[in-house]
């Protein structure tokens, strides 16, 4: 928790679902009465990554992640100000997890000084968000028009094993959606888990 303001965040590797089912989430809720946001993914917004996905210029370094890093705890601490409950597009353990993967050498590399630094923040940071939830489900990867998938199309099965890895080395606890539901089956039962977990943002 943030404040006073419930977070609540959306896991898994790309093309799983994450950014339809945050926004799933936010409509729900906000249907209901609750002053809420979604958090997006900083990724999408980030002029190290257009660099290197839109005009191909570069590749994924150290000065990328770190600015990927501080980029999604900021969003998540902003927004939170303003609500009383937020859906995060991933966690910060997320963006560590593909730092892990595209850098040279990855955890054990020349960046793991500020690797094993971002995972110490990482475990202290875990209890902030009070439910993460994991979507299992891998989609096609391959969408017209959208190029940043294009530079970690291979990489889905090892993300999958990274993130999930990631979590449980820092404590962040989550919860595994069920495969194959929709995307309102999927929000009616994560609304059932916030409320087996005494988190209902509509009883607040």
């Amino acid at each position: 928790m943030l404040r006073n303001c419930l977070v609540v965040a959306v896991e898994g590797t790309h093309a799983s679902g994450k950014t339809t089912l945050t926004h799933a989430l936010a409509a729900h809720f906000r249907e209901r009465g609750v002053h809420v946001a979604c958090v997006p993914e900083p990724a999408r917004n980030s002029p190290f990554i257009e660099e290197i996905v839109v005009h191909g210029r570069g590749e994924f370094d150290l000065e990328t992640e770190v600015d990927l890093f501080a980029a999604q705890l900021s969003s998540q601490l902003r927004v939170a100000r303003q609500h009383t409950m937020i859906i995060c597009d991933k966690t910060i353990a997320n963006v560590l997890a593909y730092a892990w993967l595209v850098l040279p050498g990855g955890p054990e590399g020349p960046h793991a000084p500020v690797l094993r630094a971002m995972e110490a923040f990482c475990r202290a940071w875990a209890s902030v968000y009070d439910a993460v939830f994991y979507c299992c489900d891998k989609f096609d990867q391959h969408q017209i028009g959208d190029p940043y998938r294009s530079k970690v199309l291979d990489i889905q099965p090892a993300a999958d094993r990274v993130v999930r890895s990631i979590c449980a080395t820092v404590g962040q606890r989550i919860f595994d959606i069920p495969p194959n539901m929709s995307t309102s089956a999927r929000v009616g039962w994560i609304a059932e888990q916030l409320t087996t977990l005494g988190l209902n943002p509509t009883s607040r």
